[in-house]
């Protein structure tokens, strides 16, 4: 879902790239650009389907976890991937490969309960249920599981989930997600509480037993139990609670617990004997040790993962995608046509119109006619590399997405010149001269090079400005920038339009993720109507049309192309699946073949 985290952002790492987001500046970070890759046909791709996610009951919530084909029991699998874990403790996850590593150690209140390929429940982790809203959708009400513990034994009780969230005030606690927080409190959620540690506490959770949790937020929140199931507020033993030194040293409710950790080299996990899979719908828990290793590029994980020798094949990778140098020949080997994923990028990606500086709607609307997605596309490698969306959400997980093509992009994806040139006629300023930034990659001067060519075709200069990779979204993240076009993307931190919307046309500030500095009173108002909805499949609805209505009224971005994953594992490994919302390979179904 970049490297920086931010209030309602999760940052998404791929490979040699990082996503911000909820998850695409895109899960905890700043978003590097696109990246493209050179492909051919592949052998044997399936047809990628949108995931299906539903609220599930409490019999669905009961475990054990729906066992993958063929599952085999036992063995030791390895995760190979470049970077190490920076944060183990649940307040500070928000990254995904992060949270994707927490369902080994960490349990929360809710979560994703895989049904079949494409289809999930949000279902009761710890707890009985989803959860039970009242007053409106302002009360959530959770009861714990009888039997869950912690890895010495001791119960996990209602204190325990008390505890974990108001320790997420901390002033040590700089990452995570904040929904709740806000929720609870107010949007400077740290300034109104500063955490438990000096004996204050926060009234409106209710723990009037030991199994008992109840939330009262200050307004209705229909899609609470979606924000529970985050990495970011997993649960944490007040008994066991080291603060800052947490982070290092977990206490386990997962189905492991780390055995050894010698950081950027490898993590070592065995079996948590107090984890019971009867109380968990979620893992499976097949191989009895895991074995991680660090500091493997994309290229050398590929290169193993191709040979297929020895140990290797029992090897996979949560996030390391083909690169382009081996793409090509990937996608052209019939023969690794059995152990390739693929899957579209569940993030939006856009070219942000500054609105300070790009004025004219007339303007906005001529470089959304004339933007040469096709020609972009074959520069990232083609459709095996890239699609081309034509909404701000995105379809793969956006529940009850509905389509639109406001800018012709499935009939003309090349672009459509002469409506450009109509529209300039038609605008205050007939030929414009435009600045564009752009992230200084070999795939981005290529693209740029083609936006470029295509903009001025229709009659709009274009000056292009690289930016240093590092410091790109601190370039485009200031207000007073001197840009009229960028790159930025962005992921939801659950299948809602409320995890989007409200973020990239949120707050204008120094560095918050509303890249186009869109500040509309009416618009603000009405995505606050929309978050107060009780009924979710309205509000669901309500943001799909919202999406089209901004596009169409305000045009404060062009949708930008997708990327999609390309990813190998092992011959030995099992259960092996790209995850639709957090775009990584999640481990509750891994086994080891025998």
């Amino acid at each position: 879902m970049t490297v920086r985290t931010r209030s309602a952002m999760a940052v998404f790492a791929i490979s040699a790239l990082a996503f911000t987001s909820a998850c695409a500046e895109g899960n905890q970070g700043a978003p590097a650009a696109p990246s493209g890759s050179s492909g051919a046909a592949a052998p044997s791709a399936e047809p990628f389907k949108p995931p299906t996610i539903t609220v599930g009951t409490a019999d669905d919530s009961k475990g054990p976890a729906v066992e993958p084909e063929g599952v085999v029991k036992g063995g030791t699998v390895t995760m190979m991937d470049r970077d190490d874990f920076s944060h183990m403790d649940p307040a500070q996850l928000y990254v995904n490969t992060e949270t994707n590593f927490s369902l080994l150690i960490n349990r929360g209140l809710t979560g994703y309960k895989r049904v079949a390929k494409g289809d999930y429940k949000l279902v009761g982790d710890l707890a009985t249920d989803a959860g039970t809203a009242s007053d409106g959708g302002k009360t959530w009400t959770f009861t714990l599981k009888d039997g869950v513990k912690w890895q010495d034994g001791t119960p996990i009780t209602s204190e325990d989930v008390k505890w974990s969230m108001e320790r997420t005030f901390a002033s040590f606690v700089t990452q995570g997600p904040t929904y709740i927080q806000q929720w609870l409190t107010e949007v400077d959620h740290k300034k109104a509480y500063q955490g438990p540690y000096d004996g204050k506490r926060l009234d409106n959770i209710e723990t009037p037993d030991d199994k008992t949790i109840v939330y009262k937020f200050k307004t209705p929140h229909a899609d609470a139990n979606y924000a529970f199931a985050m990495g970011g507020y997993g649960i944490v033993p007040k008994a066991k609670d080291t603060k800052e030194k947490y982070d290092k040293e977990p206490f386990s409710s997962g189905p492991y617990i780390i055995k050894s950790h010698v950081v950027d080299k490898t993590i070592d996990l065995e079996r948590n004997p107090n984890w019971d899979p009867a109380t968990d719908p979620i893992r499976g828990a097949y191989p009895d040790k895991w074995h991680l290793e660090f500091g493997q590029e994309a290229l050398q994980i590929t290169d193993r993962l191709m040979a297929d020798a020895g140990a290797d094949q029992t090897a996979f990778t949560f996030y390391a995608t083909v690169p382009p140098e081996r793409l090509q020949q990937v996608l052209g080997d019939q023969s690794l046509a059995g152990r390739l994923l693929k899957s579209p990028s569940p993030y939006g990606n856009y070219y942000y119109f500054n609105l300070d500086r790009m004025k004219d709607i007339k303007v906005r609307q001529a470089i959304n006619h004339a933007w040469p997605s096709k020609q972009i596309q074959q520069v990232m490698g083609g459709p095996q590399a890239a699609a081309l969306p034509t909404t701000i959400l995105n379809e793969n997980t956006t529940v009850g997405y509905e389509p639109y093509d406001l800018f012709g992009k499935t009939t003309k994806p090349e672009g459509d010149v002469e409506k450009a040139k109509q529209l300039l006629a038609e605008s205050g300023n007939p030929t414009p001269t435009i600045v564009y930034a752009y992230n200084q990659t070999p795939v981005q001067e290529q693209v740029t090079v083609v936006i470029k060519n295509a903009l001025e075709k229709a009659g709009i200069k274009v000056v292009a400005k690289p930016l240093d990779r590092k410091t790109y979204y601190d370039s485009i993240g200031k207000i007073e920038n001197e840009f009229d076009l960028y790159w930025g993307g962005w992921g939801a931190d659950w299948p809602s339009g409320s995890t989007v919307m409200p973020v990239i046309f949120g707050p204008v500030a120094d560095g918050a993720p509303n890249y186009s500095h869109l500040k509309d009173e009416a618009l603000t108002k009405e995505m606050e109507e929309i978050m107060a909805m009780t009924d979710i499949d309205a509000q669901n609805k309500a943001w799909m049309a919202l999406d089209k209505k901004i596009q169409e009224t305000i045009t404060p971005l062009v949708v930008a192309e997708n990327r999609i994953a390309n990813t190998l594992h092992g011959s030995k490994v099992g259960g092996v699946e790209i995850d639709p919302q957090q775009w990584v390979v999640p481990p509750n179904q891994i086994f080891v073949k025998q």
